[in-house]
């Protein structure tokens, strides 16, 4: 069977799947269909009620009323109608508060149920998608989209089974008295109904776009209002005015293309209901008149009545269809989330780590490239052994922070492997691998909570203790003292009340708590300042004592006493040493060591015109 291709995938017959997520509770669900059926059942009675009341007053009841009462007495035919016309009310309104209740009710089931889904899905899908995909679009999908699907639930589908019910019940009532007459008041029928399917195949592809611009405008303003201090710094303000009114006029001339649409189908649908209407007036009115014995007053005030019961309703089906319409563009796009696999999955039978995990990486003959840049690996090889500190260097563009991806399986390699204690990534579970590795990456972000709750975030261990500990070694407890609430301190969205720093040392901090066997460093102390970056290096050994760490520096002098350090230059392992040897081999690593100390070399010149 092919695999679905996660990048084209489109679902099929989306509806349907949205009903399945009715069938755990399909009792529930079968009550409310029953209730509201008998609800509008209930609600066409009254045009019967008024004519068995017309012939009942001229002394023509229906036989069943005479049987039932035992006699044809006008005023007791009356008492009798009149006691069940309430009753037919009151069950009415009790039906419609079932349906109602039932509806309402399954809808924030089914709302609740598939935003967790999707939500819990999109955890497993590769990091490529998130950087691939703008987060309001993605935002709109969990929001916007779910909850137009819940107003289908709520409101449309019972709208659509109410119709049906009208049809059948209406129509079988009328032909039941006189097809001729039900026949003509039906004759815009056929009309109708191919004027709604070709309205809802127009209507279609609209409400996409629509769907599509909405999610466009949501990205635009949530990366608007993120960057808001970019924006207020570089004056872009009316930049950004004019960005974000595009995208809006995109998504209202959308809507304008589906209003168009929308609103001249009512009243051609009103045209042609209104013929109907007119010709079981005048037909009816001249069996009557004429005294055929076809139908009695009664009955040609009932079809008078039923007849626009029965149309009327269908100048909502535009409505109905629209919000159909939506709710399938909707639940297109969300089962298209929640049914495209994931490209890095865990393997079906997996392997199990050694225990103790010991935290040796090797990377053999790895080649990597992006889907939408060129290769950044090319045949990269690399060993390190457990408890050795390794430093990672090279120029902008190197691959370093790939190679964090490759280890934590964000991404799986092009070519060759990537081992963790001699066993390939690929035949282990994920969690077991991102479970021995604590990541310190340059982008740091702290969700909205205290700090002892981001220092603990990903683990079960809240023991404060460990927490100050975790700290200290991170070089944020003497920060941490100087606040009112300590470590009970809200830090906000994204950590926005700390500085870089401080965010970075809580990030520090965080890993050191995951007590990992495998420590990576990503620019870790590039947002701090020298005398802090001074400490973390001195309590760096002691943090990764016993440990497996790669430290990734554009500050050399934090990876300066490392075990060992590898420049990558050209996708490859171009430089190899202590960093005194690689200093002597006025090479790469040479080059950026004289930049940063000052130290500008004639062959440091040669670097900086070439690079």
């Amino acid at each position: 069977m092919p695999q679905k291709n996660p990048e084209t995938f489109q679902p099929s017959r989306p509806m349907w799947k949205l009903f399945g997520y009715m069938r755990p509770h399909w009792k529930f669900f079968s009550w409310s269909c029953f209730s509201s059926i008998m609800n509008k059942i209930l609600d066409l009675m009254p045009p019967v009620l008024v004519g068995w009341v017309i012939d009942s007053v001229r002394r023509e009841p229906p036989e069943w009323i005479s049987i039932i009462l035992g006699t044809d007495e006008p005023w007791n035919l009356a008492v009798f109608l009149a006691v069940l016309g309430v009753v037919i009310f009151v069950f009415e309104s009790l039906f419609q508060w079932a349906f109602q209740h039932g509806f309402m009710s399954l809808a924030q089931t089914v709302q609740h149920k598939l935003r967790t889904d999707t939500y819990n899905h999109l955890q497993t899908r590769e990091i490529e998608f998130f950087e691939n995909h703008r987060m309001g679009e993605t935002m709109a999908m969990l929001n916007d989209d779910v909850n137009q699907i819940e107003r289908f639930l709520n409101i449309g589908f019972n709208e659509i089974l109410q119709l049906f019910v009208l049809f059948i019940f209406a129509g079988g009532v009328m032909f039941g008295i006189s097809w001729e007459l039900a026949l003509v008041g039906l004759l815009p029928l056929p009309v109708v109904l191919w004027g709604s399917l070709f309205y809802q195949n127009l209507i279609s592809p609209r409400y996409r776009k629509v769907r599509e611009a909405v999610g466009a405008l949501s990205s635009r303003l949530e990366n608007n209002i993120a960057g808001i201090f970019v924006i207020k710094s570089f004056t872009a303000e009316k930049f950004e005015s004019e960005r974000v009114a595009e995208a809006s006029r995109e998504y209202q001339q959308a809507n304008f293309q589906a209003i168009k649409l929308s609103a001249v189908y009512v009243p051609l649908i009103r045209m042609s209901i209104a013929l109907g209407f007119g010709g079981v007036l005048l037909l009816g009115s001249y069996w009557v008149l004429e005294d055929r014995g076809i139908i009695t007053v009664g009955e040609l005030v009932f079809f008078s009545m039923m007849i626009q019961r029965l149309l009327w309703p269908l100048t909502r089906m535009g409505v109905t269809l629209d919000e159909y319409e939506r709710a399938k563009a909707s639940a297109r796009r969300t089962f298209g989330i929640l049914e495209a696999p994931s490209k890095i999955v865990s393997p079906a039978v997996s392997k199990s780590l050694p225990r103790p995990v010991q935290g040796r990486i090797e990377m053999i003959n790895v080649s990597f490239n992006y889907r939408r840049g060129g290769e950044v690996l090319k045949g990269l090889n690399l060993s390190v052994e457990q408890g050795e500190m390794i430093g990672i260097a090279g120029v902008t563009g190197a691959g370093k922070s790939t190679l964090i991806k490759l280890l934590l399986r964000f991404y799986d390699p092009t070519a060759g492997q990537v081992m963790l204690d001699g066993i390939d990534l690929r035949e282990l579970k994920l969690s077991e691998i991102r479970k021995q590795i604590s990541l310190v990456s340059q982008d740091v972000y702290l969700f909205h909570g205290t700090i002892g709750e981001n220092i603990a975030y990903g683990t079960d261990d809240q023991d404060f203790q460990k927490i100050e500990e975790a700290s200290r070694s991170a070089q944020l407890h003497e920060f941490v003292q100087t606040l009112p609430d300590g470590y009970q301190t809200i830090v906000g969205e994204r950590g926005i009340r700390l500085s870089g720093g401080q965010r970075q040392r809580l990030s520090i901090a965080r890993a050191i708590l995951k007590n990992s066997p495998v420590m990576i460093f990503d620019e870790a102390t590039s947002s701090v300042d020298t005398e802090t970056e001074r400490e973390i290096q001195a309590n760096l050994a002691s943090i990764t004592q016993g440990k497996t760490a790669l430290v990734i520096a554009h500050r050399l002098s934090t990876i300066r006493h490392a075990d060992r350090i590898l420049v990558i230059r050209d996708g490859k392992v171009a430089e190899e040493g202590h960093h005194d040897d690689l200093v002597l081999l006025n090479g790469t690593y040479a080059d950026l060591w004289h930049i940063q100390s000052g130290d500008f070399g004639i062959h440091s010149d040669t670097y900086r015109i070439s690079a």
